[in-house]
């Protein structure tokens, strides 16, 4: 059984424009923060990532933050009394954020959040990891997408030979529970990115 200790959350530098968003940051921040459970994320300190931090810093938690060096003007990223690794591009940021989580959330977000959800879907699909991915649908933001992915399945690009295997959860406070599930048929080997054996 493997444990949840920290979770890897994708979402937006902006708040968008229904302020339920942020509440929901706030509100898993603060789950988090009382579970003992460690936020890995982008680092900023902005939009729905600094609400989500904020709430694990506030209530006690402990946050990595890790973003690229050229973010790090817009992004403005958090300098408190939390990790902070600064990357030299995007995709040593995505391999460190893997790395030191057990599991994937996707609150709301725009493009950024949806590569970083797509490229761990991927990841998953091709049997690099096995670590719980979730989709956070806060009030039914994610519907496209999750339409999209039955239309990939319904047209056979998303074959049963290779399945992508996603949480979807509507509710914040179903989130770590759902994870918590997830995580308990996951050994420690299959948490860890998996090196394809090359022929010679």
């Amino acid at each position: 059984m493997t444990e949840i200790n920290a979770v890897c959350v994708y979402c937006g530098s902006s708040a968008g424009r229904d302020p339920v968003f942020s509440e929901a940051a706030a509100e898993f921040g603060k789950i988090l923060a009382e579970n003992g459970v460690r936020l890995v994320y982008g680092g900023g300190s902005v939009g729905l990532m600094g609400a989500l931090a904020q709430a694990v810093i506030s209530h006690g938690g402990t946050a990595t933050g890790i973003i690229p060096e050229f973010l790090t003007t817009r992004e403005r990223p958090r300098r408190l009394s939390q990790d902070l690794i600064i990357t030299r591009d995007m995709h040593e940021r995505k391999r460190a954020m893997f790395d030191h989580a057990d599991a994937f959330v996707a609150l709301p977000g725009g493009i950024g959040t949806l590569e970083e959800l797509v490229e761990q879907l991927t990841w998953a699909q091709l049997g690099r990891h096995r670590k719980p991915i979730l989709i956070a649908n806060i009030s039914r933001y994610w519907d496209p997408l999750l339409t999209l992915l039955t239309h990939m399945r319904e047209r056979a690009f998303l074959p049963a030979s290779l399945p992508v295997d996603f949480l979807v959860a509507d509710r914040v406070e179903d989130i770590l529970p759902m994870l918590r599930q997830a995580a308990s048929g996951v050994t420690e080997a299959e948490k860890a990115m998996a090196i394809p054996t090359e022929r010679l």
